[in-house]
């Protein structure tokens, strides 16, 4: 996102699409599909390699109390960036088969356009909306401590707090 050298390619999933043979039979002849460095061609054992720089990506899924799968694709698609929802989102429904309920499985690229607690929000209000209720939420991985802090100040309606309070951030200093 932020090493791009043109709008274009500020996507991950843009710059892979066609995936491997796409590229090998682009590469010399679309300009759009020539390297920003190197030859346009891919290496005969190795491929090609994309190099970026972005924020931390969080994944965070949001479980809803019902087994409707299209439920969860049309909230996937109510709040994803390309469809015009939430800035810096892209979403899929998913179906849990194993725990008979479905999922908005959400990957945040940029948490601070678009925080936890406003993605939990938009899935919460349009589960209501079908009268369905949240039944959990997780977080796959590792998080930034100020995502965290975003949302409990959020939900705990803080006043006044700040990231200095937090006893991990002060040790660090």
């Amino acid at each position: 996102m932020a090493a791009a050298t043109r709008p274009e390619r500020k996507a991950l999933p843009d710059l892979r699409k066609g995936e491997y043979e796409g590229l090998k039979a682009e590469i010399a002849t679309n300009p759009e599909r020539k390297p920003d460095a190197g030859p346009s061609k891919l290496h005969p054992k190795a491929g090609a390699t994309i190099v970026g720089a972005r924020p931390p990506l969080i994944a965070y899924n949001v479980n809803l109390g019902t087994k409707d799968l299209a439920l969860a694709k049309r909230i996937a698609k109510t709040i994803r960036e390309r469809d015009g929802g939430l800035p810096a989102v892209r979403a899929l429904g998913m179906d849990l088969k194993d725990r008979g309920l479905v999922q908005v499985s959400v990957n945040l690229v940029d948490y601070r356009r678009t925080p936890i607690h406003a993605v939990f929000e938009a899935v919460r209000n349009e589960a209501q909306k079908a009268g369905v209720e949240v039944v959990g939420s997780e977080i796959v991985g590792l998080v930034p401590l100020d995502a965290i802090a975003q949302a409990a100040d959020r939900f705990l309606k803080l006043e006044k707090f700040t990231n200095d309070q937090i006893l991990e951030t002060r040790l660090v200093e």
